[in-house]
């Protein structure tokens, strides 16, 4: 029996998947439980017009996200904090305070989507990695200064 995966299902596929399983399977489990559809030629034609349009929108989010990239260029990014005499400061600095000092300048980015390589504690100049998109990547450097 041939089904059309409409989730990922570990150790048969991914979604938009046409599979072949056995009867039993299929009409029991798989389908019942909306993990599937039965293969026949609608649904066949259905699904690869969701692929088209999905690739579509996929294309235009990474492009969204290049153009992103390209305005924020060689950026600089300061951050005033509070810090002692030996220039460690009081906790850490946080992507949320990375991504509220980008949106300060007019780029708006998730905080989930900034990460450090070496986490901020002292005084100094440290590398945000922005994750944008699974193929757009970019790093800008932060600045730790006390207030």
């Amino acid at each position: 029996m041939e089904v059309i995966l409409t989730q990922d299902v570990t150790g048969l596929g991914y979604k938009n998947d046409t599979v072949k399983v056995k009867p039993g399977y299929g009409r029991n489990y798989l389908i019942p439980t909306g993990v599937a559809v039965i293969a026949n030629d609608s649904n066949k034609k259905r699904v690869a017009e969701d692929i088209r349009q999905a690739s579509h929108k996929a294309a235009k989010i990474k492009q969204d996200a290049e153009n992103l990239i390209a305005k924020i260029g060689e950026m600089t990014v300061e951050i005033k904090t509070k810090a002692g005499e030996t220039g460690r400061i009081f906790g850490a600095v946080t992507p949320l305070q990375v991504s509220e000092a980008l949106k300060a300048k007019g780029f708006d980015v998730d905080r989930r989507k900034i990460s450090f390589k070496e986490q901020p504690k002292e005084l100094g100049t440290y590398t945000a990695l922005l994750d944008i998109h699974k193929e757009v990547k970019h790093s800008i450097q932060v600045n730790v200064a006390a207030e």
